[in-house]
C-alpha cells in the first residue's frame, strides 16, 4: 500500500474551545493552530498534521478533517483528556 501524497505537514496545538462573544456562545468546538491552518492549506495543497489530542477527542472532529483529505497519520491520541482553551471577547471585541 501506498502513503498517501502530502505536499505540506504543519505542527502545532490542537485543541477544544469555548468562545463568548455578546451575542452568542459556543462550546466545545474544534480549535487549534493545526485546525485552522490545516484547513486553510487543504484548499491549495495535500496537507498533513502532526499533533496530539487526548483520548476525549470527539470522533467528528476527525471526520471533519478527514473530509477535508487532511492526512491524519501524524496525530497521536494519549490517555487524558484534550486541551481546552476558552476566550471571551467584549463589545468591542478585544
Amino acid at each position: 500500500m501506498t502513503q498517501p501524497r502530502v505536499d505540506l505537514t504543519i505542527v502545532g496545538s490542537i485543541g477544544i474551545d469555548t468562545i463568548e462573544t455578546p451575542t452568542e456562545k459556543q462550546e466545545e468546538i474544534l480549535g487549534g493552530s493545526v485546525s485552522y491552518a490545516c484547513a486553510a492549506a487543504s484548499f491549495f495543497t495535500h496537507t498533513g498534521m502532526v499533533g496530539v489530542v487526548g483520548s476525549d477527542f470527539p470522533q467528528e472532529f476527525r471526520q471533519t478533517w478527514e473530509n477535508m483529505s487532511i492526512d491524519l497519520a501524524g496525530l497521536q491520541t494519549v490517555e487524558g483528556k484534550t486541551f481546552r482553551w476558552s476566550g471571551v471577547y467584549e463589545e468591542n471585541m478585544d
